[in-house]
């Protein structure tokens, strides 16, 4: 399994985890975030416990966690039961504890917002929207962005219409589009962007965001016009949809002489943008 690993902080104590490139997961040791939040002096016993008691009420989440060879204090490399976060978030349900609190409420907070978002789709938009706002987006790539997410599904519509497969099949298609225009499938293109599980869409420039929606598009509607009845009659007008963004960006650089498809992604778009903002500023005052 190809994976990168890594220490998370929390509160001064250090949450062992490693991020599954192939999954797209990050993956937590269990007894160092029961150790934190249980403050027990045996979080070995304590998880040893926590796990036969959930094993007996026929928790399946216990039985999905597996093991990965993690560095343990004696700076050996040792098995170490792991969790993902939507495991990890119902482990923390079953720990009584002060520190465990906060979070429990959080989820619940969070579960409840997904329920009206689910009864009232727009409630969705505005949170969207204000998410954005405060990680220091644009109006006008936000607009862009909100455009992309019904392009994108007027896309996925299509396809489901055309009996394409969620899951697995979406995303090969997807790829097929991301390729043809960009040079690079999704996966490719968010280690060029050196991100994990930040979406790429949220990490492109507005030329870049522009050229994908066109492809998805074009796919969108060449698919309405040709019907086609197979999978591989969807990859080759994926790739067709593609292409012909692709040769739009191809002519954007020829007159440009710069390259669209950019290494930056939201962080540092955003301390661009600022950058740019102060600069401007200092002009006019100058």
């Amino acid at each position: 399994m190809s994976k990168e690993t890594t220490i998370k902080i929390f509160e001064q104590k250090q949450i062992r985890s490693a991020w599954n490139e192939e999954e797209e997961k990050w993956y937590f040791s269990i007894v160092d975030v029961v150790g934190v939040l249980s403050e027990s002096i045996d979080p070995q016993a304590y998880w040893r416990k926590l796990k036969q008691r959930l094993k007996d009420e026929g928790n399946e989440t216990v039985t999905n966690c597996h093991g990965l060879k993690m560095l343990a204090a004696d700076g050996k490399m040792r098995l170490t039961d792991v969790a993902n976060t939507e495991q990890l978030f119902r482990l923390i349900q079953s720990i009584p504890s002060p520190k465990a609190e906060p979070l429990k409420l959080w989820i619940a907070k969070v579960a409840s917002e997904r329920i009206d978002e689910i009864d009232d789709p727009e409630i969705g938009i505005e949170r969207l929207m204000e998410t954005y706002l405060r990680k220091g987006y644009s109006k006008e790539w936000i607009n862009q962005r909100l455009k992309s997410i019904e392009i994108r599904k007027e896309l996925t519509d299509e396809w489901e219409n055309r009996g394409v497969q969620k899951g697995q099949e979406f995303a090969i298609l997807t790829d097929d589009i991301t390729q043809s225009w960009s040079g690079f499938t999704s996966k490719e293109y968010k280690k060029f962007k050196d991100l994990k599980k930040e979406n790429l869409r949220d990490n492109m420039t507005n030329l870049e965001l522009v050229l994908n929606m066109l492809a998805e598009a074009t796919t969108t509607e060449i698919s309405k016009e040709k019907k086609p009845k197979t999978f591989t009659d969807n990859r080759k007008i994926a790739k067709q949809g593609g292409t012909i963004a692709g040769n739009t960006r191809k002519e954007i650089e020829e007159k440009t002489g710069k390259k669209i498809v950019t290494k930056l992604n939201a962080k540092q778009l955003g301390q661009k943008r600022q950058n740019d903002s102060l600069n401007q500023q200092n002009l006019k005052e100058k």
